[in-house]
């Protein structure tokens, strides 16, 4: 097989990386210098997308790219490069609206198109991960054993068509956002409540047959045990785009989706220390009941 991987992140290299220790042959590239030589220790790693096409027969080209216009810019270089019968596989977090475009535009020459939702994080993409994968049956069939190997025992799924494992993977992080903000509620409740907890050892008591445990609580005893009440890091929650398209969705198809929903919007709320939202509902408390507002001195009035 004609392996080549585009997009050498932590996810990209990782994965680059199970590939090869599976046995591929790989190709790989990054449009970042300096990415390109810190991959070289583990990959063959080549300096143009040009390169990336192998010898002779056709090649699958697994792409590791942020979702929208880095994907079709990705696409648009390799346009001269790709031809009848090659293989493009995105494995990043596009829209799966988006796959079914490109899925088509690529259809129209010839080339064959793969969606694969990749979950398991930068450990998962080394060691072993989740694997969606959307596309047609006979497509599936020239790549299966690939998505088999780089994937954790039981952790590969032929979604169904094309488009299907990034709605797949659209869904699964939604419920993600939900799963983790439903944790960092629970210990802010008992961060204010009136007991004093050593909150590493209450991740890892939850981790030991609760019904709340998992990967995520084993992942916060890490968390808690280099710094006990995250003092050095700043609560700003960054999203990724798959939230706002989980909830979008579920706004298309009527879905009542309120606590993906909530969770998107504490994320939004987390980056905006000092709302206008928040001063105009203060200001209109003060003006209708004569509530006290708190100037930015920190004093009430």
């Amino acid at each position: 097989m004609n392996l080549s991987l585009i997009g050498l992140g932590k996810m990209g290299v990782g994965l680059g990386r199970n590939m090869v220790a599976h046995g591929y042959e790989v190709v790989a590239y990054d449009q970042d210098p300096a990415v390109r030589e810190a991959a070289r220790e583990y990959l063959r790693v080549v300096d143009t997308l040009r390169d990336t096409k192998q010898g002779s027969g056709s090649t699958v080209y697994w792409l590791m790219i942020p979702a929208g216009k880095p994907v079709d810019d990705v696409l648009a270089g390799l346009q001269d490069v790709l031809a009848p019968g090659d293989l493009v596989i995105d494995g990043g977090n596009s829209n799966y609206k988006d796959t079914l475009r490109r899925h088509q535009e690529l259809l129209e020459r010839g080339i064959h198109f793969l969606d694969v939702g990749v979950s398991g994080g930068t450990d998962g993409a080394l060691h072993g991960c989740c694997v969606m994968a959307g596309g047609d049956e006979s497509v599936i069939a020239q790549v299966q054993a690939l998505l088999r190997d780089i994937a954790v025992p039981n952790g590969y799924l032929h979604a169904g068509p094309v488009g299907s494992g990034h709605f797949l993977k659209m869904v699964h992080n939604g419920i993600e956002y939900g799963m983790m903000q439903s944790i960092a509620e629970g210990f802010d409740i008992l961060e204010k409540g009136p007991f004093s907890y050593d909150y590493e050892q209450v991740a890892s008591v939850w981790s030991h047959g609760s019904v709340i445990r998992g990967w995520l609580m084993e992942l916060l005893i890490d968390v808690f045990r280099k710094d006990a009440h995250l003092d050095d890091i700043q609560g700003i929650m960054h999203s990724s785009g798959e939230g706002k398209w989980s909830v979008e969705t579920a706004l298309e198809y009527q879905v009542a989706a309120p606590i993906i929903t909530m969770s998107l919007l504490a994320r939004y709320r987390s980056m905006d220390a000092d709302p206008l939202a928040g001063k105009i509902v203060a200001a209109l408390r003060n003006q209708f009941g004569g509530h006290a507002i708190v100037r930015k001195t920190g004093e009430p009035e």
